[in-house]
């Protein structure tokens, strides 16, 4: 079976991790740091925070701007239940904004009209959640405008997009949001196994961060209540979780990032190959921004359902029997029954919907040879008649 996506590990990350497991550090060492480091050069933030999962990044980026009960998160809804659930979990109500037909991100239009009749109604969002879906980045700088507008908070889901670029400058960079948001989970552009980043330029947000990640825990004695009694010492001054990231799977994260250049100009070039081959057949292909650089986390294409005789249940069936682990990229998040029993309906983000029912991504990974490529394209193209 060719997976839609896969991990790319050689010999170094290897010897990396192993280097670690030899060391007197498997958590909480040394490796962090690094880690950290490189991603905040690599993205252009000052600050970096590792964590267990990008999951637990977002939930951690909602907890430092202090959203709680009684607060509203907005989001799309074509994304993994994760960029909705991390408000949940802080007792917020969650939203979304339908999105835009062409990139599949939220829609700047759809925003603006929504953010219009909320304020109207005096429930804005607290924080907007916007998501790179696939690895396209988003319309930043008009949400940004937005946000200055309506006095909401951007966390940046780029769980797709490390190696993105927007305007010119690293998806990460926060110029137009707080924090962004990697996941490093197998699939993704570069892999901890499990694991995630949260960056930022402001150094109010890293330290609450750093503090909820571990316990809500401090060793600082200039943040303790009480009077530091010695180096044992430490105090709980704020409800944390125990979200940190093993040393052995930063070190694998340090060792991927040397390559991550070189894993996206692969995924750019599959993306472009797939572009040339399947033009012309009843389907849209994946559209790119010309002010962004996708990382191309997903290839994804769009049937068109009127032009064929099969539908896309049995299209998706084919290429699964011919060994091809296509998947689907995503369920809307409303329609999901925990959302429906919150008062979601199909029907409310109709163009989610649209692109749902007609969605289909292909494999794309470094690893993906132009023999297993063609495999793909051939059968597809069978299918489809």
């Amino acid at each position: 079976m060719i997976p839609y996506g896969h991990q790319d590990i050689d010999s170094a990350d290897i010897d990396a991790v192993i280097e670690v497991l030899r060391s007197d550090w498997l958590t909480q060492g040394p490796t962090i740091v690094e880690f950290e480091q490189a991603v905040a050069r690599y993205c252009g933030a000052r600050f970096a925070v590792a964590v267990n999962s990008g999951t637990s990044a977002l939930h951690l980026s909602c907890l430092a701007h202090g959203l709680a009960e009684g607060d509203i998160a907005w989001t799309s809804p074509n994304t993994f239940v994760a960029s909705a659930n991390c408000a949940r979990y802080c007792g917020a109500t969650v939203d979304f904004v339908d999105i835009d037909p062409i990139s599949y991100n939220i829609c700047p239009v759809a925003l603006k009209k929504k953010l219009v009749n909320a304020e109207q109604e005096g429930i804005l969002p607290k924080i907007l959640i916007a998501v790179h879906f696939s690895g396209q980045p988003c319309d930043m700088e008009a949400i940004y405008k937005l946000s200055k507008q309506y006095g909401f908070h951007i966390i940046e889901d780029a769980s797709h997009a490390f190696g993105a670029q927007y305007k010119s400058k690293p998806i990460g960079a926060c110029t137009h949001s707080d924090i962004a948001v990697f996941s490093f989970h197998p699939v993704k552009i570069i892999t901890t196994a499990e694991g995630g980043v949260a960056v930022t330029d402001s150094e109010s947000l890293y330290r609450s961060l750093c503090l909820l990640r571990s316990h809500g825990i401090t060793r600082d004695p200039a943040s303790m209540v009480n009077p530091c009694e010695g180096a044992w010492y430490y105090e709980q001054i704020a409800l944390g979780y125990n979200y940190r990231l093993p040393d052995i799977n930063a070190a694998l994260g340090l060792s991927q990032i040397r390559r991550a250049d070189v894993f996206i100009r692969r995924r750019r070039d599959l993306a472009a190959r797939y572009a040339d081959q399947l033009t012309g057949l009843p389907l849209t292909l994946p559209a790119q921004s010309a002010d962004s650089s996708s990382s191309w986390h997903l290839y994804v294409i769009r049937l068109h359902a009127s032009r064929l005789t099969r539908s896309r249940r049995e299209i998706f069936d084919n290429l699964r029997a011919n060994n091809i682990g296509v998947n689907v990229h995503y369920i809307p998040v409303h329609m999901q029954p925990y959302y429906s029993r919150r008062g979601f309906n199909k029907g409310d983000f109709p163009e989610a919907e649209r692109y749902y029912a007609e969605a289909i991504s292909l494999p794309l990974f470094p690893g993906l040879t132009e023999e297993q490529q063609d495999h793909v394209i051939k059968t597809l193209r069978s299918s489809l008649h």
